[in-house]
């Protein structure tokens, strides 16, 4: 299976739980940034450039827990920054799990290898690497040689032990498509469970140069769908469907929202307007239409999987072919 079968029933459970109060709004993903502290400075980054005046400021892990409570969503992508620099990291994932959540835990790798004995291996949990090519274009693209190597030892390693890794590439302009083949290679020669693969979105703190227009979007990832099946991409199907400009699907923007050291980030993931200090606040007070429909101009060019991936599980709802396809495929991951 591309995603453990705990995940898959609790994340079933939940969604027949929405669907029976007839709960229109909820979120999937919790995106848990304790801390954006990080020992790298990519230049695709936008978290260090945002949040620069609150570096040093962090979540108490009773903070992240009450977000956790208060969202309600099956699975908590713990993020940030590079989330193993946290002092209390091993204590917050220990106490997720125990609320039965599943983790996606989202490190550059560079710290992992000397940070696994923190943790212990459990259905629930994967280490979420970052990898945005081979070894020389990883390296170019975040700005540092040996990145690619540490975080490649730091997977290697993590699966002697036990965990489940997974991996997330991001596609920009100049990325060339047969070296994400041979990323994707190399990754699966060595067992990594799972490949996360999206475009970039441009920042307004970044520069945008080096980002795609949504028909360049649609035109390299026509070009990884010709090697698609042949890995255990665990960007579903339907998203891959519309990436490639097979299917239409408007954003979902509160499917994966951000909590933070100024609360909780509005409107989404990617773009922010305001912070609210309650997720009450967040549903009730966002314009949620406003960035459904793309009347707000930093959407434009926007097809990233945290807003399009919550679509693709809403739309499974409306076709029994669609249901058909996403359990074939993650049966035969």
């Amino acid at each position: 299976m591309r995603f453990p079968l705990v995940l898959h029933t609790s994340m079933v459970k939940y969604l027949w739980c929405m669907h029976r109060n007839g709960t229109d709004k909820f979120p999937l993903v919790l995106m848990l940034e304790p801390t954006h502290l990080c020992n790298l400075h990519c230049p695709g980054c936008g978290r260090i450039r945002e949040y620069k005046d609150t570096l040093n400021e962090k979540l108490t892990v009773e903070q992240c827990l009450k977000a956790v409570d208060e969202c309600g969503a099956p699975v908590v992508t713990i993020t940030g920054g590079e989330p193993l620099l946290y002092d209390d990291v091993d204590v917050l994932v220990k106490e997720i799990l125990a609320r039965k959540k599943n983790i996606y835990f989202c490190t550059n790798g560079t710290l992992l290898s000397e940070s696994l004995h923190l943790f212990k291996p459990d259905p629930r949990f994967s280490f979420n690497v970052h990898m945005d090519g081979p070894e020389e274009v990883h390296d170019e693209i975040l700005g540092k040689q040996g990145i690619f190597a540490k975080a490649l030892d730091g997977i290697i390693k993590a699966k002697e032990k036990g965990f489940r890794v997974t991996t997330n590439t991001t596609i920009y302009r100049e990325t060339k498509i047969s070296d994400i083949e041979r990323l994707f290679r190399l990754l699966d020669n060595i067992g990594v469970d799972g490949l996360l693969v999206s475009p970039g979105f441009a920042y307004d703190s970044v520069t945008d140069q080096m980002f795609l227009t949504k028909e360049e979007i649609v035109s390299k990832f026509r070009e990884i769908e010709k090697f698609s099946k042949r890995y255990k991409i665990i960007s579903t199907p339907l998203y891959l469907e519309f990436l490639t400009g097979r299917r239409e699907f408007k954003c979902t923007p509160w499917g994966n929202p951000t909590y933070n050291v100024l609360g909780w980030k509005s409107p989404c993931y990617l773009i922010t307007d305001t912070h609210y200090k309650t997720f009450k606040e967040l549903m009730e007070k966002t314009d949620w239409d406003k960035y459904v429909n793309k009347r707000d101009k930093r959407c434009k060019d926007c097809m990233v999987h945290c807003g399009f991936e919550p679509t693709a599980v809403r739309e499974i709802s409306k076709s029994w072919r669609d249901l058909w396809k996403m359990i074939v495929w993650n049966l035969h991951g």
